[in-house]
């Protein structure tokens, strides 16, 4: 729990809409970093990956990687948040940042690539986490949709510039690939400054500061392991072998021994009490669901652009416009209605229904798929996920009381992401088995020598299209339709799981004072309920006294 506010600090009032504008203008730039991160090197990792010459399985691992950091560390810095200054916080995981973009920036192998993106990853964890506690901190949760559309905004131009301009980057000569890191840079340094200008939080005070270090350990090395087995079963080794029994024997003793040390210890790193709470419960699941759905089947997008479709890394990011655009629209929408009414569950059902179906949809496509099919595809699963990711969080921050906002935002923004790091690595490990079987059927039906040269994919290499003879083209071509559409059939009944979870959270009023009000409001009860307690003790002991003297 949090201590109360130092006794000589004002209590806190609500912000103006420019108060909340101006404290958002780093928050944002902070976030669309994260964003950029991500989505940037989108369209380049084909290029990436045959430059350095990697597999398809260093191909998963460089978008695991960041997602796996940042899955391990949302927890830890949404507990740190509890203990130091947010804003502070907030600069450090943007300095993280830095490091890691200007260590992938300059790297000269794969392994150097995969470190450097788990460095991004611990600092795309930081405002992960942190950028939600601050808006929920400053924003009360009926006003809260109102800006929605503006972060809807921000995640937009995010994921559609960085396509756009990781894919220029790399269709440049005299730029390349490695412009795709060091350009966020500068963005970054941006962040840090209006941070340190514009966000203004009142100093919290904790009777104590105690890291869960152990639980942290052992949260992070179980999921590892288990990631790890499934990245490399079927690929490295089968499925039933010795080395699945050990990954998969030593991930469940380290989470369950995870469980046991965050049952007992007095600051936890995932608080196991929130679960109590009816709505964070199935919210947490929800968001597990719609990570695994979402980011395993979308990421492997890109690649089925350049590879199945044959189209560049400019194209490539132009034809992600539609999904994206389907979500600004949506989450915009959405959030101004909620705030204009105060009602919410109708659009986490309904955009759980649209997500099942723009997924289903897009289990249908192939080498052949026309743009404008696959464009209505895309823009059905963009609108679906544009009214539900977002608001599965409001739903959670409005049921918890102010001193576990940043539990609860920490839990899902880190089963979240979980879900995404599970989804892209089992269904990477599916690409590429599928992708090998595919390639090894087509090219045995021309009867073309399987890992030949002709090939182009010996040891489950990303082939390079630009070098690869007309028949065989179309047979590598034909491998990765076939095994993308797949990836979206396996990823349907998970978004239809997470429609089952929606429809049994119960729809609570949106309470009308932001976080730090309420903090305010919970921290004086709490003192008015000690001083009554004293006073009542004080009374019984006057009586006892007066008893005694009679």
């Amino acid at each position: 729990m949090t201590a109360p506010q130092a006794p000589d600090a004002a209590p806190p009032t609500a912000m103006t809409n420019r108060q909340i504008l101006q404290a958002m203008s780093g928050l944002m730039a902070g976030m669309f970093v994260a964003i950029l991160a991500g989505t940037v090197v989108a369209n380049a990792l084909p290029t990436i990956i045959a430059d350095l010459g990697a597999s398809q399985s260093s191909y998963t691992w460089v978008v695991t990687a960041e997602l796996l950091a940042m899955t391990a560390t949302v927890p830890l810095w949404g507990k740190l948040s509890d203990l130091f200054d947010k804003k502070l916080l907030l600069q450090l995981s943007l300095g993280m940042f830095v490091v890691g973009s200007l260590l992938a920036g300059f790297s000269h192998g794969v392994e150097l690539l995969i470190f450097s993106r788990v460095v991004q990853g611990v600092g795309a964890g930081g405002l992960t986490a942190l950028a939600q506690v601050v808006m929920a901190a400053i924003i009360p949760p009926r006003r809260l949709g109102k800006y929605a559309g503006i972060f809807g905004a921000v995640f937009a131009i995010g994921t559609v510039a960085g396509p756009l301009v990781g894919g220029v980057l790399v269709d440049t000569s005299w730029l390349g690939w490695r412009w795709c890191f060091f350009i966020g840079v500068p963005f970054a340094l941006l962040a840090i400054a209006l941070l340190q200008r514009t966000l203004r939080l009142p100093a919290v005070v904790r009777r104590e500061a105690k890291i869960d270090f152990l639980g942290a350990f052992l949260i992070v090395a179980g999921v590892c392991a288990l990631l790890i087995w499934v990245t490399l079963a079927g690929n490295e080794f089968d499925w039933a072998s010795w080395q699945t029994a050990a990954l998969t024997g030593a991930g469940v003793l380290l989470l369950v021994a995870a469980v046991f040390v965050e049952a007992r210890t007095a600051e936890p790193v995932i608080p196991l009490d929130i679960f109590r709470n009816r709505t964070v419960t199935l919210t947490t699941v929800a968001s597990l669901l719609v990570g695994v759905a979402m980011f395993g089947g979308t990421v492997f997008l890109s690649q089925y652009f350049q590879v199945s479709l044959g189209k560049s890394p400019t194209v490539a990011g132009l034809m992600s416009l539609p999904m994206i655009f389907g979500l600004l629209v949506s989450s915009t929408v959405a959030g101004q209605l909620i705030s204009k009414t105060g009602v919410w569950k109708r659009y986490l059902v309904a955009g759980a229904v649209v997500m099942t179906a723009g997924l289903g949809l897009l289990s249908t496509i192939d080498a052949d798929t026309s743009f404008t099919l696959l464009s209505v595809h895309m823009a059905v699963l963009g609108i679906g996920v544009g009214m539900l990711m977002q608001n599965l969080v409001l739903a959670a921050q409005n049921d918890v009381p102010a001193a576990e906002l940043g539990a609860a935002t920490s839990v899902l923004s880190f089963f979240r992401s979980m879900g995404g790091t599970i989804g892209t690595s089992v269904l990477g490990a599916i690409l590429a088995n599928r992708v090998a079987s595919e390639m090894t059927k087509g090219l045995d039906a021309a009867g073309i020598p399987s890992g030949g040269e002709g090939g182009g994919s010996g040891e489950g290499s990303v082939p390079d299209m630009s070098t690869l003879p007309e028949p065989v083209r179309q047979i590598v071509e034909h491998a990765y339709g076939v095994a993308t559409a797949d990836l979206f059939l396996i990823a349907t009944p998970c978004a239809l799981l997470a429609l089952l979870t929606v429809v049994f959270i119960k729809e609570k009023p949106l309470k009308t004072t932001s976080g730090m009000e309420r903090l305010a409001e919970e921290a004086g009860a709490a003192t008015d309920r000690d001083k009554t307690v004293a006073g009542t003790s004080r009374c019984r002991g006057r009586a006892g006294s007066r008893w005694r003297r009679a």
